[in-house]
């Protein structure tokens, strides 16, 4: 029953990664999490008054200090998938969230049977394998595809959009739509949209001391600490308070995404970037922020029917879910290290089901 659990929450959270990440990339991490965030709190809250449970102190507390944890990933995540390849940046993160719970799950006195502990740590190399970066050409070639819709849609507009900064599309003919190269089309009036957001994008958006918020693996790396402290602390709540701790971490998420939104309007006045608009749009962040909220629930109870570190891990599988999708979706390349972590991670959850 918790394995099943954990790998339903890691099949959901997957889809939730992709769903937020795309309406991320076509505006931004915050303008996407305004909608996301407040739709995860109705569903836990819906779910919370029927399934039952006694709010308590403690419980409460725990399950917003998970979400406060939480929502600071979230915000880092989707900052990342904006940046990066899904393919990259979904493993990388999974990986720090699966670690970290292991540690402490191990240090609390954790025993796995040698079959299940074996499947742990084959989802383990898993996630990893799956993490790894290609190569700079490979790299453009994926930036490159998964800008493709973006710039289109820039294109008919006569923008560029790349999350944060909007620029002029220099004229007719300099458009080289999913091709990988930096040159503009023979004849050009200038670079190609593709080239510039990128370009502008590696560069970040201030000075060399905030490189790092644009650098996506860094990011993905913070996020998934982030989201093993959320698995950590959503542990410690317990079960006897039903579904109101996840209440409370939905509330501490929305907590920090509306500090970040204080932050943002103090600094620089308004929002960046285009809002997140049209029915379409709005929809997959609505239905991210759900199905987010759902894997959340899914989790808490494979955790607290379980040990912390197998619920951990298998939940973390969720980038198998996300590279695929952004295979399908984006034309992202899955590397031959990618498809072989795929493989493990296959092996590895047999292990853990028949162990």
């Amino acid at each position: 029953m918790v394995t099943a659990l954990a790998l339903s929450a890691a099949f959901v959270i997957g889809v939730a990664d992709f769903l937020g990440g795309t309406v991320a990339r076509r505006s931004t991490e915050l303008r996407a999490l305004i909608w996301c965030v407040p739709a995860g709190l109705v569903v836990v809250l819906v779910a919370a008054l029927p399934a039952g449970g006694s709010p308590t102190g403690p419980a409460m507390l725990w399950g917003l200090g998970a979400g406060l944890a939480g929502g600071a990933g979230l915000i880092v995540f989707f900052r990342a998938l904006a940046r990066g390849p899904m393919s990259v940046i979904a493993p990388v993160s999974a990986l720090s969230a699966a670690v970290l719970p292991v540690a402490v799950g191990t240090m609390r006195g954790e025993r796995l049977a040698i079959g299940v502990l074996v499947g742990v740590l084959l989802c383990l190399v898993a996630i990893a394998l799956v993490s790894m970066q290609s190569d700079p050409a490979s790299a453009d070639a994926a930036d490159t595809a998964e800008g493709a819709p973006i710039i289109r849609e820039a294109v008919a507009a006569g923008q560029v959009d790349d999350g944060r900064a909007m620029a002029p599309v220099p004229g007719p003919g300099a458009v080289v739509e999913g091709g990988a190269g930096d040159e503009p089309r023979a004849g050009a009036a200038g670079p190609s949209p593709v080239t510039d957001a990128r370009r502008r994008r590696r560069q970040g958006s201030g000075g060399g001391r905030w490189r790092v918020l644009d650098d996506g693996p860094i990011m993905a790396g913070i996020s998934g600490a982030c989201f093993a402290a959320f698995f950590i602390l959503l542990k410690g709540a317990g079960d006897d308070a039903g579904l109101w701790p996840l209440v409370a971490a939905r509330t501490g998420n929305l907590l920090v995404v509306g500090a970040a939104l204080i932050v943002v309007m103090r600094l620089r006045g308004a929002l960046t970037g285009p809002p997140v608009s049209g029915r379409f749009l709005v929809g997959m962040a609505l239905l991210s922020g759900a199905l987010d909220a759902f894997s959340n629930a899914l989790y808490f109870v494979a955790a607290q029917r379980g040990v912390l570190s197998l619920a951990a891990v298998l939940t973390s599988l969720y980038p198998a879910i996300t590279v695929l999708l952004a295979r399908i979706v984006h034309g992202e390349r899955l590397r031959g290290v990618q498809r072989i972590g795929l493989v493990v991670a296959g092996v590895g959850v047999a292990l853990v089901t028949t162990g």
